[in-house]
């Protein structure tokens, strides 16, 4: 019809999958992206993927290392990878461990080639960085395959959480009971009605937009992984198969102790720079304008700690990390007992 504009169609993605995401049985393979560099003129990113797919099941779309320093997703998908036979499949898992791979190899949050953060380069474009080329990938030929997308996050190498599993507060209210329902059964010991502080070009984003059910994590922090979050990956994830239908049996029953975020006034930041202290460890009460840490000033000595105060009362459920914080890090995070 003339007068009318029509939008801009997108390039085909250069990223090549080596499996076929519809054969069945189980496939080993990569998300072959090209990249020319200095070492490799014919070069490519291989981002490892993982299919097992038998029926005409839900489709579970199963990440970690969105950021590469985080590190129980990989372990936890890594293994799951190994050691899922198709038989105990109804339906279709897509295992890609380590979501940003370059990232992931240098273990730094964000990508060593173009320093982008892959949890806030969605959409992504075909023609774009290497990182906005994986999240054009993922938003227009894995999300939409998907029923159920769980991204394994824990604070990387300068937050620690409490091992929670979290969805978020969405205006689809029955959206928003399923993705609760599923954190529920993965079974973390701190289940989170989470709030972001900045939701815009999140993978999280994308796929609720998609009306996808979307679950996530935080599991700990500082850069490493401990044995006791990794145990809690790896059990949840079952738990959140056999919740979907697409494996056998009921999920492993446990606690949990669900939080929940009211307000921004959750979230704690630092006016300056200096040596961190926290007066508050992960777990314990806080009370609105208690003393949550303190900066100590480290150009000379003689000055005064600047205090962080609390502006909810609750629990810490993160903090800073390491020792030294910069004016505008986050400090802590306040969340609330949910009864």
């Amino acid at each position: 019809m003339t007068g009318m504009l029509s939008a801009p169609l997108l390039a085909a993605s250069p990223v090549t999958p080596t499996v076929d995401f519809d054969q069945p049985g189980v496939q080993h393979g990569a998300l072959r992206l090209p990249y020319s560099r200095d070492d490799s003129a014919w070069g490519s990113v291989m981002i490892p993927v993982c299919v097992i797919r038998n029926g005409e099941g839900p489709v579970a779309l199963l990440t970690g290392g969105n950021h590469g320093d985080e590190y129980e997703g990989p372990l936890a998908l890594f293994d799951l990878a190994n050691s899922l036979k198709p038989d105990q499949v109804n339906g279709t898992v897509i295992i890609i461990p380590a979501m940003n791979y370059p990232a992931f190899q240098a273990a730094t949050r964000t990508s060593p080639i173009d320093k982008g953060n892959m949890n806030r380069a969605f959409p992504g474009r075909p023609d774009g960085t290497v990182t906005q080329k994986i999240a054009d990938y993922f938003q227009r030929h894995l999300l939409p395959r998907a029923d159920l997308v769980f991204d394994f996050h824990s604070g990387g190498r300068t937050l620690d959480f409490l091992p929670f599993c979290a969805a978020h507060l969405l205006d689809d209210k029955t959206l928003e009971a399923r993705a609760m329902a599923t954190v529920e059964a993965f079974g973390a010991p701190y289940s989170m009605r989470m709030l972001e502080i900045d939701s815009v070009g999140m993978y999280d984003t994308a796929a609720e937009e998609m009306g996808k059910v979307f679950v996530t994590t935080e599991l700990g922090g500082g850069g490493t992984a401990r044995a006791a979050t990794v145990r809690i990956a790896r059990q949840g994830i079952l738990n959140v198969l056999k919740h979907a239908g697409i494996l056998e049996g009921e999920p492993q029953p446990t606690e949990t102790q669900w939080l929940d975020m009211p307000s921004d006034e959750c979230f704690c930041f630092s006016q300056d720079e200096g040596l961190f202290e926290t007066m508050v460890d992960l777990g314990e009460p806080v009370e609105k304008d208690e003393v949550v840490a303190r900066v100590h000033p480290i150009i000379r000595t003689g000055n005064a700690p600047y205090e962080i105060r609390a502006g909810y009362s609750g629990i810490l459920s993160a903090r800073h990390f390491p020792g030294l914080i910069k004016a505008g890090d986050c400090a802590a995070v306040v969340a609330v007992k949910v009864d």
